[in-house]
């Protein structure tokens, strides 16, 4: 069996930047471990595939080791793929996922993704933050993730993460944040307990990341930047309770892979 697969660099302007998410259209469903083993075989961060399904789409998204609930960088690759490769003319995509309808709107050259915002509750910090962390932030928060805060952008890009403690805390994502030199903030993304060390751009983390920087700036729209190795550039926006993540996608690769269902 052969499938279509793109790899899209996610949250840039330039090949070779933001986060590169491979996209598989299907059909129908393959079987859980074969879309898995499909994803380790990639060993990108994200692994995105989708259905048709009654008008929209179905949508699901794999690390190489794990199936997660919400995946920003993936969804747009996914988007960019279907407008700029498979044709598709509207300029809205609505997505069906573990996370609810999930819509993405083309404007101009951006795609906006509309996402949840997830109310945060403050949290300590505790020695294994803090030892995961290789440093102390001041303030902490809990949503799906953890977010971090620290009071420079210089202590965010200086952090050398020990992933093994940092994989005990009790958090899909550890969100690293602080105020940005030349935009309204920046971050990093650890994720050991899904199998990435460091995410390059985490576009979910900015369902975390929007409703902090909202309250603490007083501004609903805000531009990011992720300061990972690859880097990312985001525009954001807090719509109530929701998240607009703004940013470009380029296409990296468009090729076909060879599978058997029983992932032989």
């Amino acid at each position: 069996m052969e499938l279509p697969i793109y790899q899209v660099d996610a949250f840039t302007s330039r090949i070779f930047g933001g986060n590169p998410a491979a996209v598989i259209p299907l059909e129908a469903w393959l079987d859980d471990d074969l879309l898995q083993s499909i994803a380790a075989e990639n060993n990108l961060s994200e692994t995105a595939f989708f259905v048709p399904t009654s008008g929209l789409f179905h949508l699901r998204w794999f690390t190489p080791t794990v199936e997660v609930d919400l995946c920003g960088h993936a969804t747009l690759a996914t988007a960019h793929v279907l407008f700029a490769e498979l044709g598709i003319r509207s300029d809205t995509l609505t997505f069906d996922s573990a996370s609810g309808v999930l819509k993405v709107e083309r404007v101009s050259d951006q795609l906006i993704l509309d996402f949840p915002a997830y109310e945060l509750t403050p949290s300590n910090v505790d020695e294994t933050l803090r030892l995961g962390l290789g440093a102390t932030p001041c303030e902490a928060h809990k949503t799906r993730d953890l977010l971090a805060v620290f009071e420079s952008q210089d202590q965010v890009a200086a952090l050398a993460p020990n992933f093994a403690q940092l994989a005990q805390v009790e958090a899909l994502v550890v969100i690293a944040t602080a105020p940005g030199d030349d935009c309204d903030f920046v971050s990093r993304c650890f994720a050991p307990r899904g199998g990435i060390d460091e995410d390059p751009v985490t576009g979910s983390a900015h369902c975390t990341l929007t409703p902090y920087w909202a309250q603490r700036l007083g501004k609903t729209t805000m531009q990011a930047r992720q300061i990972s190795a690859r880097g990312g550039e985001l525009s954001v926006e807090l719509r109530g309770d929701r998240v607009l993540i703004g940013g470009q996608a380029q296409l990296y690769l468009r090729g076909s892979i060879r599978v058997s269902e029983e992932g032989e």
